[in-house]
């Protein structure tokens, strides 16, 4: 299987790929280590535009696909304390402004919208053996889980907590063109 690396992102409408993307995060437990997880449901367009400053990204996170490699905590968090995902099954996303590092927009989460900005960087484009073309991209950046109305927590010792409010987004994303 050959690979033919380019650096040229077409103009067009760009689908995410979720075999080849992952949506992830990041929070403190006990102010001592990182719990890790990630959503295993989503979708997201990119419409790239010329100028580039023209763009438009958005994308849907489905809330019950939560998966920190514990069915436990994943029940917990889609409950009331957390994404209460019955009544807000989705967390969404829309850009507000794109340029080659960053990537702005409108995050939604319990039916609160709040501005994001998140680091972006532009790994390439890449034919594959099967004759599709990809783009890849990361993108990180913090909230905080407090701005979105999801506070649970409980106090340890001096000035502890068991859950961190700072909540670390990690983005593998890999477009592909939609048709």
């Amino acid at each position: 299987m050959t690979i033919t690396p380019t650096s040229a992102l077409a103009t067009g409408t760009w689908a995410i790929e979720p075999a080849h993307s992952e949506v992830g995060f990041s929070v403190r437990h006990l102010g001592l280590s990182k719990v890790r997880g990630r959503f295993n449901s989503f979708e997201g367009v990119a419409t790239i535009a010329e100028p580039l400053t023209d763009s438009q990204v958005t994308a849907t996170i489905d809330l019950s696909s939560v998966d920190t490699n514990n069915a436990d905590r994943d029940a917990h968090l889609t409950s009331t304390d957390f994404f209460n995902t019955e009544t807000h099954p989705a967390m969404t996303f829309r850009s507000t402004a794109v340029s080659e590092s960053t990537l702005d927009g409108e995050l939604t989460i319990n039916g609160i919208t709040k501005p994001v900005s998140l680091d972006l960087e532009f790994h390439g484009v890449a034919v594959d053996g099967y004759e599709t073309t990809r783009a890849g991209f990361s993108a990180s950046g913090d909230i905080s889980r407090g701005d979105f109305g999801i506070d649970f927590n409980a106090p340890l010792g001096v000035d502890g907590m068991l859950i961190g409010d700072k909540v670390s987004i990690e983005l593998e994303i890999q477009l592909v063109p939609a048709g």
